[in-house]
């Protein structure tokens, strides 16, 4: 069976910092860069005691991506903690949303070649950013930067509506063009302001299940996230047609190379 005998489903989960002046719990700077642990505090750092105060500005910047996006907005939400091992967050745990979000039931219309397609959007919610690891050259360890923890994201959740590709990169144009002109980030891909979680899966065309998916995290180029998502549909079709299975996991993608390694962190 060819290739074009099967249909590629692919669902995007964008994180995108939020341009506010100071952290989403604490007053600490934004601001990229820096030297390493200088724009944090006992709150970011998760020293004991310290009570986390959300950022009533962070708030407005969700709602107004989510009025921007076509979402509903909640009237009742709150902030939930989101539990398994981060080197690079010190309290092992990440403060997110889960069953009551922000803004949901949104869309967003992009361009294809067949006209016009609305991609659906499940959810807008708010969380805090991890730290960076810095791995040293030689092999001997990470040192962790703290600078980033806390910086304040929204995380746009899309139902698995996308085809191809190109769908993808014109809907990751969309809401990069959208969140630019409200003025709600800088969207700076080179500086992580904007990356996106991919979820590939295929299936054979005519049949409505859905295929086991493997998921891409943290890619921050358009031309990265085009080749990793061609490379990926033609791995799981050549997998299945050789009679294997696909197994959910989370995969790297190396530019360098254009493959997927299986992440093992």
């Amino acid at each position: 069976m060819a290739k074009e005998d099967y249909e590629i489903i692919i669902g995007l989960e964008v994180h995108c910092e939020l341009s506010t002046k100071t952290k989403i719990f604490c007053s600490c700077p934004t601001e990229f860069g820096g030297t390493p642990n200088t724009h944090c505090c006992p709150i970011c750092m998760a020293l004991p005691g310290t009570l986390p105060v959300l950022n009533e500005k962070v708030v407005e910047y969700a709602v107004k991506a989510g009025l921007a996006t076509n979402c509903e907005i909640t009237r009742n939400s709150k902030n939930d903690r989101k539990n398994y091992f981060y080197p690079d967050l010190p309290k092992s745990y990440q403060i997110s949303q889960f069953d009551l979000p922000l803004c949901y039931d949104g869309y967003i219309t992009i361009e294809t070649e067949d006209g016009e397609k609305e991609i659906q959007i499940e959810r807008i919610h708010i969380e805090e950013d991890a730290g960076k690891l810095n791995h040293d050259e030689y092999g001997r360890g990470s040192f962790v930067d703290l600078n980033r923890a806390g910086v304040p994201l929204i995380e746009v959740v899309s139902r698995p509506d996308m085809r191809s590709s190109t769908e993808v990169e014109s809907y990751m144009r969309k809401l990069k063009s959208i969140f630019e002109y409200i003025e709600v980030s800088d969207c700076k891909m080179q500086e992580g302001s904007l990356r996106a979680d991919v979820n590939v899966s295929v299936r054979k065309k005519g049949t409505d299940k859905l295929g086991t998916r493997t998921e891409m995290k943290n890619m921050n180029s358009f031309r990265s996230i085009v080749r990793a998502i061609e490379y990926e549909a033609e791995r799981q079709i050549e997998v299945i047609e050789n009679g294997g299975t696909i197994i959910q996991e989370t995969l790297r993608w190396d530019d360098i190379s254009r493959k997927n390694f299986f992440n093992e962190r």
